[in-house]
């Protein structure tokens, strides 16, 4: 078995279950549409193989194999533009349940730690730019990752810099309460009314105290110093990540690029 169909037998049953049409037939019927795990997987395939959309419908019009584990033929293909418009109509939640799916498959340990990083927004022409007032040249992401596994559990995307990394790290945490026992981050993230937060959601907060005060020295040594060394595995999975898949993202439109 190569690595695309392992690739392809672990993401379609995924995307059945998100998009929760996995008893609908893949290709349109009677003139209806696609079924929407067959569109979340090919995009899934399209970042896979890395290629555009065109290549990758050329592509997989020679892979009769990996077309009918999704469920289609090589002339149920969709066109490269009905593929693209599709990834317009993906929710965001649809990507956040895709996101944790596939992490539950490493068996995560509910131990995290959380960290930001900032990726390029260079797909498009200076004159492009300028044409459409389009300003903002890095967006900003916060994962959320498994120290143990190194899956990434969640996800926050921002083309501004409002609102500061421990209100962010707060909102990520509410959202994965009922699965982390412990979460650790750097000095950045030092503010009380998140350590507050995290104890009332049942997260031991692993943030070291900024060293204002003889107490906060205390603090710091209560601290599990195991748990919170760990917190560089973010740093790992985000230099994994623009390794693998590139320190920009392509779409030029902001809802695009989150999806990227």
């Amino acid at each position: 078995m190569t690595q695309i169909s392992r690739f392809t037998g672990e993401i379609v049953p995924i995307a059945q279950v998100v998009t929760g049409d996995g008893d609908e037939s893949a290709a349109p019927e009677g003139g209806g549409g696609f079924a929407d795990y067959a569109l979340v997987s090919l995009h899934c395939l399209r970042i896979y193989l890395d290629t555009s959309y065109r290549m990758t419908i050329d592509l997989l019009k020679e892979m009769p194999q990996i077309t009918g584990e999704i469920g289609l033929e090589a002339t149920d293909l969709p066109a490269p533009s009905t593929l693209c418009k599709a990834f317009n109509r993906i929710n965001m939640s649809v990507c956040r349940v895709l996101l944790r799916q596939s992490a539950q498959r490493h068996d995560p340990s509910k131990h995290a730690a959380i960290d930001a990083t900032f990726y390029e927004r260079s797909a498009a022409s200076r004159h492009y730019c300028q044409r459409i007032s389009y300003r903002v040249q890095k967006l900003k992401v916060t994962k959320l990752a498994d120290t143990e596994s190194q899956a990434i559990l969640d996800v926050h995307c921002s083309t501004t810099q409002e609102g500061s990394d421990a209100d962010l790290a707060e909102q990520i945490a509410r959202r994965n309460a009922g699965d982390l026992r412990s979460l650790a981050a750097d000095k950045g993230y030092d503010k009380q009314s998140l350590r507050g937060a995290l104890r009332e959601l049942g997260i031991r907060p692993l943030i070291k105290h900024r060293l204002f005060a003889p107490y906060d020295y205390a603090h710091n040594a209560r601290i599990d110093t195991q748990r919170y060394n760990q917190r560089s595995m973010t740093e790992t999975v985000n230099s994994a990540v623009k390794r693998s898949l590139g320190f920009a993202v392509r779409a030029r439109s902001w809802f695009r690029e989150f999806r990227d």
